[in-house]
């Protein structure tokens, strides 16, 4: 899926992948990581102003609002930066109101977002899964209220999406985080709350790498071409949907 974006977001996305380029690349990461100091990354991600962007004046940051806190997801992702910090703020801050209030805004910021983006092989099998009896869960590292707007048009009910979770009490969400599945986090969700084999999985990139191979059966879908090279060498089915091409 794909958003479609103001010359303003292209640019901005542009302007962050190539800053990420420089001040975050591989070597940079591994540094970091190697030396236990994953938050180096977020100190530059503040200092240089990229960290106030999808938030909103009044909270100390530098406007925007849901699509631009994705956008950076998306490229911070991308990009395999440390960056638990301001994934925590992301997921709360906008947040401070109430849980009703930021699932109005999830739920506009989808389908205002994505019309027409879901590939339509990717709905067919999810529905012929569902006639089947199958259990089919939606396990993602983004916030679970966006997850839960775009599994709707899936039929997946919220008890079967695991996605990023904070605590939240009397309708109020916490700074308190439940659960980040990302990477090798996905599979933990799924051993912690499914407790079951999973029989098949699908995934489109790296970070779905641990959880393609937990299943019997691992699909990518539409991949990353890191995906795509882990797919080849392990064996698993790679289908690129009608529309897409190789990277």
């Amino acid at each position: 899926m794909h958003l479609e974006l103001s010359d303003e977001q292209e640019l901005f996305t542009t302007s962050l992948r190539e800053w990420l380029g420089e001040r975050a690349d591989s070597s940079s990461i591994r540094g970091w990581l190697d030396a236990g100091d994953p938050a180096a990354f977020e100190r530059l991600f503040v200092d240089d102003g990229w960290a106030a962007v999808g938030f909103g004046e009044d909270l100390g940051g530098q406007g925007g609002g849901l699509l631009e806190l994705a956008l950076t997801a998306r490229e911070v992702g991308r990009a395999a930066a440390p960056s638990s910090g301001w994934l925590q703020s992301a997921i709360v801050l906008p947040a401070l109101s109430d849980e009703p209030a930021l699932m109005r805004a999830a739920t506009e910021y989808f389908d205002n977002g994505f019309p027409g983006k879901i590939f339509p092989a990717m709905r067919e099998l999810i529905r012929r899964l569902h006639d089947a009896g199958c259990e089919v869960w939606a396990v993602s590292s983004s916030n679970e209220w966006v997850i839960r707007a775009a599994m709707k048009h899936f039929e997946i009910p919220e008890e079967r999406i695991l996605a990023a979770a904070v605590k939240i009490e009397d309708g109020i969400i916490t700074d308190r985080l439940i659960r980040v599945p990302s990477g090798p986090g996905k599979p933990q969700a799924l051993r912690e709350v499914v407790k079951k084999q999973i029989d098949a999985a699908f995934g489109n990139a790296r970070w779905d790498t641990e959880m393609l191979a937990m299943a019997k059966h691992a699909f990518a879908v539409n991949p990353n071409p890191d995906l795509e090279a882990t797919a080849l060498q392990r064996g698993w089915t790679i289908y690129f949907p009608d529309g897409t091409h190789h990277r």
